[in-house]
């Protein structure tokens, strides 16, 4: 099986490192693009909106091919994108280009995660989301620093690197992947399962999250300006260390939730997360307590999303391709609003960068009380067609199944 995941944790490394790196970057782009810190700021914010809102209408469009067709699909919008965004000199350009690059990668994401569940027995399905999805918190472990890196001599640089991440994981589902067929699903139905209330809380909780998340990770850069002083070698060593506590934490999450229940685990993520973020203004006052912060902060991060995904499963697993599209177009909800929720603090209310960090925090405790909501009204239970219904694997995977080729 792991040879089977391997291209799809590619694949959401790639859009990992493409969506978390221009945070790293946000200074230099500003610069160059001759904007304000907030206006490259809303780079971030409409990447996360337009892949929130086209990842549904994608997956409805995709949804009569096969996984790794749709995947394929999905990468090469994703890489002429970065393509043209790396060659673009002009704000207007550049926004552009990563409105284009948010249409595939959002269908990138749904379509890895709901291949994985498919082709995972279920009491390692836990597991299995968590490897893919570690291609995302393994981009700010690795792919965050590297392209901040690579980015000091020429932020365009990064975007370039970006594009070929994804075209070696395009070449990687082509050859590694065969094909899976799930049950297809119109736009109307993937939009259904937001008029069932416990679905539509469930979604909730993952936009608010990361709504407090990326109040403060959009503008990270200039947050850690006291802790740094400016030397982008020291910006690169926190982005390193809160990475690492990302992908410590996602490795976390999927023993976790195999092993205890996934609320339990969101809830005490969430309180842990509210108290790093209240602490921002004193932890990045200097270098050694940052570095600290940094890894608590980035463990929570890297937890949220697997206990959300593997509630929204058991809903429905019949539904699992759908459900999981939704709670990546609700996470991108959250990282645009919280994109844009800390640049009006930073213009409108004159908030420094590092005093976003309560605002954040202040999210994040809401989000925690209405995750407990969600925990005292159980789930409505499915009927037995619903328990009985299974993706639909094709012939080829059936047949490598049994090792004929």
């Amino acid at each position: 099986m792991l040879k089977r995941l391997l291209p799809l944790a590619l694949a959401t490394f790639a859009v990992g490192t493409d969506s978390y790196v221009i945070a790293g970057l946000l200074p230099s782009i500003a610069a160059d693009l001759e904007v304000s810190t907030p206006a490259a700021g809303q780079l971030v914010t409409v990447f996360a909106l337009t892949m929130a809102l086209s990842a549904p209408v994608m997956g409805a469009v995709t949804s009569g091919l096969d996984r790794r067709s749709a995947l394929l699909i999905a990468l090469g919008v994703f890489v002429i994108g970065n393509a043209v965004t790396a060659l673009g000199t002009s704000y207007e350009v550049v926004m552009a280009a990563r409105i284009a690059t948010a249409v595939g990668a959002g269908t990138i994401n749904s379509a890895a995660s709901s291949t994985a569940a498919a082709i995972a027995p279920p009491e390692r399905r836990g597991r299995a989301l968590a490897f893919v999805l570690g291609g995302l918190t393994l981009a700010t472990a690795l792919g965050l620093p590297l392209g901040t890196l690579i980015g000091r001599a020429d932020w365009h640089l990064t975007l370039w690197a970006v594009a070929g991440i994804g075209l070696l994981a395009a070449i990687g589902i082509a050859v590694g992947l065969t094909k899976v067929t799930l049950p297809a699903a119109s736009l109307p139905d993937r939009l259904r399962p937001l008029t069932q209330g416990h679905i539509g809380a469930l979604l909730a909780v993952t936009s608010l999250a990361f709504l407090g998340a990326y109040t403060l990770y959009t503008y990270i850069a200039p947050a850690l300006r006291d802790a740094t002083g400016g030397n982008e070698s020291l910006l690169i060593l926190i982005l390193l260390a809160w990475g690492v506590g990302t992908l410590a934490g996602n490795i976390a999450a999927g023993r976790l939730v195999d092993r205890h229940d996934s609320a339990r685990v969101l809830t005490g993520t969430l309180a842990c997360a509210a108290l790093a973020l209240a602490l921002t203004p004193l932890a990045t006052r200097a270098l050694a307590p940052a570095l600290v912060w940094a890894v608590v902060w980035g463990v929570t991060v890297g937890v949220i999303v697997v206990p959300q995904q593997h509630r929204l499963i058991a809903l429905n697993p019949a539904a699992a391709p759908v459900l999981l599209g939704l709670n990546s177009s609700a996470l991108y909800v959250g990282i645009a609003l919280g994109g844009g929720l800390g640049g009006l603090a930073q213009e409108w209310f004159g908030l420094a960068p590092a005093e976003l960090g309560p605002v954040a925090a202040g999210v994040t405790a809401l989000t925690l009380l209405w995750h407990l909501g969600t925990t005292r009204h159980p789930a409505p239970r499915k009927g037995r067609g619903e328990l009985r219904a299974q993706p639909q694997l094709t012939r080829s995977r059936r047949t490598s199944r049994r090792g004929t080729p």
